[in-house]
């Protein structure tokens, strides 16, 4: 099969484009065929090495796709071939006590599809089937492939952990993102203000016509200064940051008494300089958070495409894969990349 991948860690300049053995199943597996898969910044963490674990070489990278069911296990009952299908990339041992009970992103062997096994990057993948999700009607494959990551995450972030509800104000920083996107739909959809932040004036239309009701740039004003200038000084219900050392202690001041504040990312650091009591002084809910559940997933589909809706920046073939990764970094998108395969 046709996939990209890279033999050693380093920057996406290392991707190479070639032909490397098809994958081969087992009974409860299922076999893909990838029409599209999405970038995250993941894939950039485990490409340059910085994924606390060994990654195995050559790697086919990247965790989101959608795409065509090949082959099915022989103890596969629930898909066929030929179904149109979401892979869900959050791979767990389905045996132990927290996958029982619904919570597998708490399995002690939880990982994620591309990570410290073969990803999406390629024609085919194998996953095990109950980590495979029909297309909602109305979607495309290039959308489809943008759900999985960024909409679990935040749908994790914002209703099962924050417990969000109508006339709740939400910060959401980075409204361009994948995520950021995801999490001013789910906000919305469970009737919050969204506040959120961009990096860019011509981003600011883009995420008011998403349902953001206001935009700071954060490059030209102060992002504190203005939540508490819009909330009139009652700050936030709810603050989403995953950009980490640079945002998280204002972000903490942006939550009001009792609010609570979600963090899964570090783009610009992990080492945090924080002050306690600011936290327990206000009775803040700190979550940490790493993906959400399989049971989260089933549920949030049925809103898809009528009340959320994936944001595609732009779409790239295979054998562009390095420059899709270089629009990535260079953080001049709304949404979504995705590649075509």
């Amino acid at each position: 099969m046709r996939a990209a991948y890279y033999t050693q860690h380093g920057d996406y300049e290392n991707i190479k484009v070639g032909i490397l053995p098809d994958p081969i199943i087992e009974e409860n597996e299922v076999l893909v065929r990838v029409k599209a898969f999405s970038l995250n910044h993941l894939d950039i963490w485990v490409m340059e090495g910085k994924y606390p674990a060994e990654i195995p070489m050559p790697h086919i990278f990247a965790s989101d796709a959608a795409g065509v069911v090949e082959k099915v296990g022989t103890g596969v009952k629930n898909i066929k071939v030929g179904d149109k299908v979401i892979v869900y990339p959050g791979i767990s041992c389905g045996r132990c006590e927290k996958c029982l009970s619904g919570q597998d992103n708490l399995c002690s062997e939880y990982f994620l599809l591309g990570v410290l096994n073969n990803g999406v990057s390629a024609e085919y993948v194998k996953v095990p089937a109950v980590n495979i999700f029909k297309i909602p009607d109305g979607l495309s494959f290039e959308e489809a492939a943008s759900i999985g990551i960024t909409y679990t995450t935040m749908w994790h972030s914002l209703v099962s952990r924050s417990k969000i509800k109508p006339g709740d104000t939400v910060l959401i920083h980075g409204g361009g993102s994948g995520v950021g996107t995801a999490g001013i739909q789910i906000a919305k959809l469970h009737g919050a203000t969204v506040i959120t932040t961009v990096g860019d004036d011509w981003k600011v239309e883009k995420a008011r016509e998403i349902g953001a009701d206001y935009i700071i740039n954060y490059k030209s004003m102060d992002f504190y200064q203005a939540v508490k200038e819009i909330t009139e000084g009652r700050m936030c219900d709810v603050v989403i940051d995953h950009i980490g050392k640079e945002t998280l202690p204002k972000s903490i001041d942006c939550a009001k008494r009792g609010g609570n504040v979600v963090t899964f990312g570090a783009t610009t650091g992990g080492d945090v300089e924080l002050t306690l009591r600011k936290i327990f002084g206000k009775n803040i809910i700190i979550h940490g958070v790493y993906m959400g559940t399989k049971g989260e997933v089933a549920h949030y589909l049925n809103f898809f495409p009528n009340k959320l809706k994936p944001v595609i920046d732009s779409v790239y073939e295979l054998d562009d894969v390095k420059e899709a990764y270089k629009k990535l970094l260079s953080r001049q998108f709304f949404g979504k990349i995705v590649v075509r395969v």
